[in-house]
Protein backbone atom coordinates (compact mmCIF):
# COMPACT_ATOMS: atom_id res chain seq x y z
CA UNK A 1 0.00 0.00 0.00
CA UNK A 2 1.00 3.21 -0.61
CA UNK A 3 2.21 6.00 1.49
CA UNK A 4 2.80 9.72 1.58
CA UNK A 5 5.67 12.17 3.10
CA UNK A 6 3.62 15.48 3.87
CA UNK A 7 5.84 18.23 4.49
CA UNK A 8 4.99 21.96 5.23
CA UNK A 9 7.62 24.65 5.38
CA UNK A 10 8.02 27.91 6.56
CA UNK A 11 11.28 29.66 4.89
CA UNK A 12 13.05 32.33 6.64
CA UNK A 13 14.57 33.60 3.81
CA UNK A 14 13.44 31.99 0.23
CA UNK A 15 16.08 33.01 -1.86
CA UNK A 16 18.35 31.40 0.54
CA UNK A 17 16.15 28.54 0.64
CA UNK A 18 16.47 28.46 -3.14
CA UNK A 19 19.78 28.90 -3.29
CA UNK A 20 21.76 26.47 -1.30
CA UNK A 21 20.96 23.35 -3.35
CA UNK A 22 18.12 21.28 -0.64
CA UNK A 23 15.95 21.27 -3.12
CA UNK A 24 18.49 19.53 -6.02
CA UNK A 25 19.60 17.11 -3.64
CA UNK A 26 16.27 16.51 -2.48
CA UNK A 27 14.74 15.72 -5.57
CA UNK A 28 17.97 13.34 -6.86
CA UNK A 29 17.44 11.25 -3.43
CA UNK A 30 13.82 11.15 -3.37
CA UNK A 31 13.83 9.51 -7.46
CA UNK A 32 16.53 7.30 -6.12
CA UNK A 33 14.48 6.17 -3.48
CA UNK A 34 11.72 5.03 -5.84
CA UNK A 35 9.39 8.31 -4.95
CA UNK A 36 7.51 10.84 -6.82
CA UNK A 37 6.47 14.53 -6.28
CA UNK A 38 2.85 14.70 -5.99
CA UNK A 39 2.52 18.45 -4.66
CA UNK A 40 5.11 21.09 -4.42
CA UNK A 41 3.61 24.48 -4.16
CA UNK A 42 4.02 27.37 -1.85
CA UNK A 43 1.43 29.62 -0.12
CA UNK A 44 -0.85 26.85 2.06
CA UNK A 45 -3.73 28.25 3.35
CA UNK A 46 -4.83 26.24 6.73
CA UNK A 47 -8.48 25.74 7.27
CA UNK A 48 -9.03 24.21 10.29
CA UNK A 49 -6.70 23.35 13.44
CA UNK A 50 -3.00 24.85 14.48
CA UNK A 51 -1.01 25.73 12.03
CA UNK A 52 0.32 28.79 10.14
CA UNK A 53 -0.69 30.03 6.96
CA UNK A 54 1.94 30.64 4.09
CA UNK A 55 3.56 27.44 4.26
CA UNK A 56 5.13 25.58 1.10
CA UNK A 57 3.74 22.01 0.98
CA UNK A 58 5.31 19.19 -0.72
CA UNK A 59 3.76 15.62 -0.70
CA UNK A 60 5.50 13.38 -1.84
CA UNK A 61 4.27 9.01 -2.55
CA UNK A 62 6.19 6.25 -1.97
CA UNK A 63 5.24 2.82 -2.77
CA UNK A 64 4.71 1.70 0.88
CA UNK A 65 6.19 3.23 4.32
CA UNK A 66 8.99 1.27 4.23
CA UNK A 67 10.45 2.84 1.07
CA UNK A 68 9.51 6.53 2.61
CA UNK A 69 11.60 5.33 5.60
CA UNK A 70 14.47 4.14 3.50
CA UNK A 71 14.60 7.86 1.81
CA UNK A 72 13.87 9.63 5.16
CA UNK A 73 17.43 8.00 7.03
CA UNK A 74 19.20 7.67 3.95
CA UNK A 75 23.08 9.41 3.69
CA UNK A 76 21.75 11.15 0.73
CA UNK A 77 18.91 12.54 2.23
CA UNK A 78 20.00 13.17 5.70
CA UNK A 79 23.31 15.51 3.37
CA UNK A 80 20.45 16.77 1.54
CA UNK A 81 18.70 18.49 4.91
CA UNK A 82 21.86 19.56 6.34
CA UNK A 83 21.93 22.43 3.24
CA UNK A 84 18.60 23.91 4.51
CA UNK A 85 19.24 23.67 8.32
CA UNK A 86 18.42 27.55 9.74
CA UNK A 87 16.24 28.33 6.54
CA UNK A 88 12.85 27.14 7.33
CA UNK A 89 10.88 25.39 9.67
CA UNK A 90 9.87 22.08 8.92
CA UNK A 91 7.27 19.80 9.65
CA UNK A 92 6.80 16.44 8.45
CA UNK A 93 4.13 13.71 8.44
CA UNK A 94 4.01 9.83 7.23
CA UNK A 95 0.98 8.29 6.06
CA UNK A 96 -0.16 5.16 4.80
CA UNK A 97 0.85 1.34 5.52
Amino acid sequence: MAAWLVVTAHLKDREAFMSCGYAQAAAEALVSYGGTYVVRAPGGTVLEGEGRDGGSVVVSEWPDRDAALAFWNSPEYTAAKKLREGLAEISVTLVGA
